[in-house]
This record gives C-alpha cells, structure tokens and sequence, in this order.
C-alpha cells in the first residue's frame, strides 16, 4: 500500500512511544485516525498533537486484553469512517523477571496484552479488511525478543514469538487466499524493534487490578530487570525512527521490519544453534 492519504488507520496503544509515533507518521501521510489505549487521560492529552480537525481522529479507551474491547473499537471505527486500510496491532507491556518467579497474573497480564491482542485485532478486523475490498495493510508489533530469547524475559518471551509465528503464518494464508481472490490484497508486516527509549519498562503503571498479583524484584530479577531499564534508555533508535521504517515497509509490502540491524548478529546465533542442535548461549 502505498497510497496513504484519505484513508483509515486504527493504532492500539497510541497514546505513547510507538504507537503515538506511528499516529503522528500516519496523520503526516493524510490518514484519518482511530486510536485506541488503555489510558483515556494519556490518550486525550495526545490527540490534540496531532493537529487533526475532529472528524479526522477517533478516541477510544480500550483495553486491548479483551475480545469485546476490540470488537467495539472496530466498529467505532467503521461507524465513523467505513473502513479500515491499516491495522497496527501495536499495544504492548514488558515485565522483566526469572521464569520461575513469575506469578500466574504476570504471565496472564502480558500474554493478553501483547499476544490475545493481536489474535483478537485480526479475527475482528480482518474479515471486514476483506470485504471493503481493495489494498489494506495489518502490522502487528512484535519485538526483536520474538527472534532470540533474552534471559530475565520469559513471558515477554515467548509472548513476541507467538506474534511472529501468528503474523508469519497470516502472511502465507493471505497469498494462498489472495491469489484466487483479488478483490481485496491485504499486506502483512511485523515490527521487531530492539530497544526503544519509550515508557514500557515502566508498564506497571497501566497494570490493572484483576491482574495485579506479581512479587517483589529481589536477588537476579531485580539484577536484571536494572539491566534492561538501562537498555531501554540507551536505545539509539527513537520512536519516530521505528515509525517511519514502518511506513516504509508498508510502502514496500515488506514483511519483516527489522530497524535495528545490529540484531542479525543475535539472530544469525540462534539460528545457527537450531541448525547445529547446540545449546544456547548467553547474549553478549
């Protein structure tokens, strides 16, 4: 899709980092906006930056961990617009902590957030994606934590694989399904950012309560939860800079977007240990 100006994108987690990011390229390239977090003041003080006439961009408090909250966001967004030609799957939280310290809630808050979510944004979105008809473009953000496994991230882990293999296996089911039927051609992409200097290693703050019960960092979860809050900030790729080598892919029909290509060393390591069966070896 390379065409951007008149048409819809619904962004989750748009409020901040990223997904505020990939709204502001968005409206840059004439998109109308629907957009969608789970914190409504955050999400308020965000829309007027944009500098949007109103009926251009949709405001929507949703927590993106229910199947229900994703139904209705989508059709706000065709109540108000008629159709949706981006889909950014892009609401996310980290938790940095050793597998076996990590309570049943941690594991539940992350997995609906950063996977449930994505399930649930392509099987309500999709279909309609279809039957509008034309190009449309799903990304689902990922992370470069669904390529190699960094230790002290279990359930960030293994919830930024699921993304890749589900957006991996969706990409293929649409050229199979799209090559007898051309009336709707619909890309796929997934973003695999490294460390970006945004607020989610502080994603306690939007914690909420049903999923609250979590333990004290202490002894090596504390040590490494340190470690990767210094890695946060020292990213050296900003938020705008994710946003436009999305578009870019976008634009290409691309469907990996890796922007920190210092990570291909980390990937071609583990890819290699699967190869040669050899066991896996702590990053540098």
């Amino acid at each position: 899709m390379k065409d951007f100006t008149g048409k819809t994108a619904v962004i989750t987690g748009a409020a901040s980092g990223i997904g505020f990011a990939l709204a502001k390229h968005a409206a840059a390239q004439g998109m109308n906006l629907v957009l969608a977090d789970i914190d409504l003041d955050a999400l308020n003080n965000a829309i007027p930056l944009l500098g949007l006439a109103p009926d251009r961009v949709l405001g929507v408090r949703t927590d993106v961990r229910h199947d229900t909250e994703i139904k209705a966001l989508a059709d706000a967004a065709y109540a108000q617009f008629g159709a949706v030609h981006l889909l950014c799957n892009n609401a996310g939280v980290a938790l940095g902590r050793v597998t076996w310290e990590s309570t049943k809630a941690d594991w539940e808050w992350v997995l609906q957030v950063n996977l449930w979510s994505v399930i649930y944004g392509v099987s309500e979105f999709l279909p309609r994606m279809q039957a509008q008809g034309g190009e449309a473009h799903i990304v689902n953000t990922a992370s470069a934590a669904g390529l190699v496994s960094t230790p002290g991230m279990a359930a960030y882990n293994v919830s930024k694989h699921g993304v890749v293999t589900l957006s991996e296996t969706l990409f293929l089911e649409l050229q199979m399904s799209q090559a007898q039927n051309t009336e709707s051609q619909i890309g796929v992409s997934v973003l695999c950012p490294a460390w970006v200097p945004t607020g989610i290693g502080k994603s306690e703050r939007n914690r909420p309560a049903d999923v609250s019960n979590t333990k004290p960092l202490e002894g090596l979860s504390a040590k490494i939860n340190k470690r990767i809050g210094k890695a946060i900030a020292s990213g050296h790729l900003s938020a705008d800079d994710i946003a436009n080598e999305t578009f870019n892919a976008i634009a290409e029909n691309r469907f990996y977007v890796i922007p920190h290509r210092n990570i291909n060393n980390a990937i071609e390591t583990r890819m290699n240990e699967v190869l040669g069966q050899t066991n896996p070896t702590l990053p540098k």
